[in-house]
């Protein structure tokens, strides 16, 4: 049994599929993940990690035993359901896969794109052949019933018939708009094809004719093609979130499935035809009743993604700021994992924090424009430094001094902390995304956006605000640059995927860092200014060896994007965030994970460690996570007293020295715990009525109030009382 975290998808839902059995449910998302619903509960099961970008379709296998996905990195890849791990990757692509499909048999599957349709055998992961004949990219592939035709929509406006050893069959011709959906009947008979002239078209597999054009004006696109399962055609249009389902030989509607806020990427019906499943730009799914046009569950996300995350000078806390539109900042207590502070003193998301030399004050800027200066112990806000700019800061840093603060964006200014008045104004080339004081707190450097071709690292003079010098060698925006601690190199991370050292001086590329396989987004040297730093949207932290260019380890573990990190002031950890809302503290010795710290959109919190051992701001947060056996899932509160453990916890944050937590581990068992809790609760609820509620400490009350509001335990600083 595992406990599982509920964070939802951070992006766009791209694609989603039911389970042969109605069961589960597969999505898609551009966050780069692939997850496992139940469709009972509306709960999380698993989460599929290894693609580095965006994950544009997803397929179960015929038996439901596995998941074949692809994506944006121009891989397919083939999953185990009841574990979660990566069985095979079928690499050949040298673009993005938009489509999947496996065969009725599962031996074979589909893969579509800007290439040239892929057929491949499942079981050995060789392609079988190329599907050549399309002029443009294709965004549909499936498999007819008997798995003797295969069947593709294109870019090109045809829809194209092939058999199952990929040979040409027939080019359907008609559509004056690209096609973006294919559909085989139940029986195999006939096939249907949507496309954004707004028409659908029914063709006769055995004849290779067109049997009739539906036509859909006045809704503005055909997102999706279908059978029931009783063999009606029916079509799915999208009026931005609300998605109308249309019978096609009668041209009428059959419902209006009205709920999601952004467009609709997906949709598809249950194996019995009685339910619905959409996946949205809005980041949710959700299932309908296909009869009535209701919704009958949503599967969401609800932490806040992180944009920033920062050590405290002593290394006892950390600030993370949030992408979330209230613009919230939390205080993390490193030794513990609780919040100790909020701050919400912003309205719009957070683009940067950073804490004062001395700890006692820290940094903010959000995306509305505004650089704010926090007072760390009270919460309190000092003082405002901008307020609404045109030019949106990106960044902002502190001077080695505490003086004075840097924020870029259209333009770098220079900010006297002690007054908050602006001291320097100079406007950059590019948009600013990136900015870091010299050692001396004489220069900065700054990284540029991508509105130009330069794509440059720049060094400026404080005093004047003139530039210095200009790094030329990325080919994509730079989203971070560091200084090293004597100031004589410097690090930059870039969107073309690498991380390059330069010689502060004379402005010469030292190396390059490769290894990244998406954009990296930040990058920070250690204390000691040996090891470099990354973070990447590819899901991966990464330590580098600065003298050699080598790749000294890779935290893996983060769902989604990598937009933050830092090492603590010792240089023995490191704090990592992701655009699904966690929080990750590593090992940099071992690499492994010790805990994994998130906030809630509701105020709540909770730190998570590997082994399930877990501290809540309040029940309400363990509602964020489940219990998950297989495809089975449970509530947490079937073993809360059982994981919520905050001295674990502290013990595992300051690396497990006592070994108590390995302990406690291998003598975990959940089964009997959740069985346990069971009795207890069948106990409580039959209280004899006799039983004294007039004294509030007698066991009877305790049952009581157990059983209107919650399950209760007595704690001092969130320990257990003996």
């Amino acid at each position: 049994m595992q406990v599982v975290l509920q964070l939802g998808h951070s992006s766009f839902v791209n694609s989603v599929a039911f389970s042969p059995d109605g069961h589960t449910v597969v999505s898609a998302s551009a966050d780069g993940t692939v997850k496992l619903w139940d469709v009972a509960t509306g709960r999380e099961l698993r989460t599929f990690t290894g693609h580095s970008n965006g994950v544009c379709s997803v397929a179960f296998s015929p038996d439901g035993r596995t998941v074949l996905s692809g994506g944006d990195d121009k891989i397919v890849r083939l999953w185990d359901v009841a574990t979660g791990r990566e069985l095979r990757t079928l690499a050949g692509h040298t673009n993005p896969v938009w489509s999947v499909a496996v065969s009725p048999h599962g031996h074979t599957a589909l893969s579509g794109g800007v290439d040239p349709v892929k057929l491949w055998d499942v079981v050995t992961g060789r392609e079988i052949t190329a599907l050549t004949g399309h002029s443009g990219s294709v965004h549909s592939v499936t498999f007819s019933p008997d798995g003797q035709l295969i069947l593709s929509g294109s870019r090109d406006e045809t829809v194209k018939l092939w058999d199952a050893n990929g040979h040409l069959l027939k080019t359907f011709s008609g559509h004056s708009s690209p096609v973006y959906s294919v559909a085989f009947s139940p029986d195999g008979r006939t096939a249907l094809s949507g496309s954004w002239d707004k028409t659908v078209k029914l063709w006769d597999v055995a004849s290779l004719q067109e049997l009739k054009t539906f036509t859909f004006a006045g809704h503005s696109t055909i997102e999706s093609v279908a059978f029931l399962p009783d063999g009606r055609p029916v079509v799915t249009s999208d009026q931005y979130g609300t998605v109308k389902l249309w019978d096609v030989a009668s041209g009428r509607e059959i419902a209006t499935f009205a709920g999601h806020s952004e467009s609709v990427h997906s949709f598809t019906f249950s194996p019995d035809g009685h339910t619905a499943l959409s996946g949205s730009c809005d980041k949710t799914i959700k299932i309908w009743d296909v009869a009535s046009g209701r919704e009958l569950r949503t599967f969401k996300g609800c932490s806040r993604a992180v944009q920033s995350v920062a050590f405290s000078p002593d290394g006892r806390t950390a600030l993370s700021g949030s992408q979330s539109h209230d613009g919230t900042i939390e205080l993390w207590d490193i030794a513990s994992g609780r919040v100790l502070r909020t701050f919400k003193e912003h309205s719009a998301p957070i683009s940067a924090v950073a804490f004062s030399p001395d700890g006692r004050t820290a940094l903010s800027g959000s995306l509305r424009g505004e650089v704010m200066l926090l007072e760390v112990l009270s919460g309190r806000l000092l003082r405002t430094f901008t307020k609404y700019l045109v030019d949106s800061p990106n960044c902002a840093a502190f001077s080695p001094d505490g003086r004075t603060v840097l924020s870029g964006g259209e333009r770098i200014r220079l900010w006297d902390v002690a007054s908050g008045r602006e001291l320097m104004a100079c406007e950059a080339a590019e948009s600013i995304n990136s900015l870091a004081f010299s050692p001396n707190g004489r220069a900065a450097l700054s990284g540029a956006k991508y509105e130009s071709l330069k794509c440059t690292v720049n060094l400026w003079d404080i005093a004047s605000g003139c530039e210095l010098r200009v790094f030329e060698g990325h080919s994509r925006p730079v989203t971070s640059v560091a200084f090293s601690p004597d100031g004589h190199t410097a690090l930059s991370g870039s969107e073309d995927r690498t991380i390059k050292l330069w010689d502060v001086a004379s402005g010469h590329e030292i190396r390059t860092f490769v290894g990244h396989s998406n954009n990296v987004c930040s990058v920070a040297f250690s204390p000691d200014g040996r090891i470099a730093l990354s973070g990447s949207w590819d899901h991966q932290v990464k330590l580098w060896d600065v003298a050699s260019g080598c790749e000294l380890r890779t935290f893996t573990g983060h769902p989604s994007l990598v937009i933050s990190v830092a090492f603590s002031p010792d240089g023995s950890t490191v704090l990592s965030g992701d655009r699904d809302g966690l929080i990750i503290l590593w090992d940099c010795v071992t690499g492994d994970a010790r805990a994994r710290l998130v906030s809630f959109k509701d105020g709540s919190w909770l730190t998570l460690t590997p082994e399930g051992f877990f501290i809540a701001s309040c029940p309400r947060a363990a509602q964020h996570l489940s219990l998950v056996h297989g495809s089975d899932v449970l509530p947490m509160d079937r073993a809360y007293d059982t994981l919520h453990c905050p001295d674990l916890v502290e013990e595992k944050l300051t690396g497990d020295p006592n070994g108590k937590v390995k302990i406690a581990a291998a003598q975990l068992d959940l089964d009997k715990a959740c069985l346990a809790a069971d009795s207890e609760r069948d106990q409580d609820c039959h209280m004899e009525e006799d039983d004294d509620l007039s004294s509030a400490g007698s066991e009877p009350f305790r049952r009581w109030v157990a059983r209107q509001f919650g399950r209760i335990a007595s704690r001092v600083h969130g320990k257990p009382l003996p």
